[in-house]
């Protein structure tokens, strides 16, 4: 049964075998074109992914096809910008994969042209809507923590040559950053959960000693400190040269309780505050793009799309104020000042 809206794929690598299965388990979308630089077959696609897939080898040929309602852009960071741009002065809605490009004056015509065209987007920051981060979210929403003025949110993932980006996230015109290149989850989850108002920010850097990481061009570990106009303060760390599981710390503090990880404490509640509280979440636990939480992101996609609506949590508007954030830390990181933002 045809559904709703038709999707083409730009690039065919290990994040589009994620997006792919995710936007067909929709119930309104599916894909019905990939272009790669690989030349690929078409019937060969087809019976892999179900449906019918058309082969594209240029771009402009993919966006020409008014079948086509969707573009999602799963190729490197750095052709992110110029793919963006096209498809969205082809009238095409977009799913664009983080991180969105890897500087300001980018991010700036990406917006220009998606706002210009008038097409609806969607950032995969999809932590968001992970299990861990709706119902923290709920939990603030309710107001059990009160208000919250201290935040931290960090991401420790070592992507060693046991990873499947590691070829190319180690160079600095791909990767860009620790912060930029995965660190930029927890920087999203943090804002999400303290508010978007961040006027300045303090970044420091570092690297691991470890051979493992040698080949990155960029430094591996930074610490982010974030100071926000309502008052709150919050810390971002992201660590990609670590040895250890992947975790994605979470510790929010509150004027009636606190919050860590899968655990909670609130004075509302008239538990006992020497001890915590366990939440039932599936918590972030895994960098591998399989066990991300797409399907849900992509159906408030498309949801939205029907209604002619910008979507929740993860439009291009909401993502770019993080995108900002980081850019800023980087420049911080980079300058060994602190830098100051603009509230729009």
């Amino acid at each position: 049964m045809k559904k709703r809206f038709n999707v083409g794929i730009v690039g065919y690598g290990w994040v589009a075998t994620a997006h792919i299965p995710a936007i067909n388990a929709t119930t309104l979308a599916q894909v019905t074109g990939i272009c790669s630089s690989r030349r690929l077959d078409s019937a060969e696609l087809s019976a892999k992914h179900g449906g019918r897939i058309t082969a594209y080898q240029n771009l402009e040929a993919m966006l020409a096809d008014p079948e086509i309602d969707a573009v999602s852009i799963c190729s490197y960071p750095y052709d992110h910008t110029a793919q963006v741009i096209a498809a969205a002065r082809a009238g095409k809605h977009l799913i664009i994969e983080k991180p969105l490009c890897l500087s300001v004056a980018d991010l700036r015509a990406m917006g220009k042209a998606i706002k210009k065209a008038g097409v609806k987007t969607c950032v995969c920051f999809e932590c968001r809507f992970s299990s861990q981060f709706l119902v923290i979210k709920a939990v603030l929403d309710e107001g059990l923590l009160g208000r919250v003025h201290y935040g931290e949110v960090d991401y420790y993932h070592g992507i060693g040559p046991w990873y499947g980006q590691f070829r190319w996230n180690t160079r600095k015109d791909a990767g860009g950053s620790s912060l930029l290149t995965a660190g930029c989850h927890a920087l999203d989850a943090l804002l999400l959960c303290m508010g978007t108002d961040v006027v300045e920010v303090t970044s420091y850097d570092t690297k691991s000693a470890s051979p493992i990481f040698k080949p990155y061009e960029y430094t591996t570990s930074s610490v982010t400190l974030l100071k926000f106009k309502s008052g709150k303060i919050g810390k971002c760390a992201a660590i990609v040269d670590c040895l250890q599981p992947y975790y994605f710390h979470t510790h929010l503090v509150g004027s009636e309780g606190s919050l860590l990880d899968n655990r909670f404490h609130s004075m509302k509640l008239k538990t006992n505050r020497n001890a915590w509280s366990s939440l039932a979440m599936k918590t972030l636990d895994s960098g591998d793009v399989s066990d991300h939480p797409y399907q849900m992101q992509f159906q408030a996609f498309f949801e939205a799309l029907e209604r002619g609506k910008e979507m929740p949590l993860t439009s291009f508007a909401e993502a770019a104020r993080t995108h900002e954030v980081i850019f800023a830390a980087d420049r911080s990181a980079a300058t060994g000042r602190a830098v100051k933002l603009g509230l729009k």
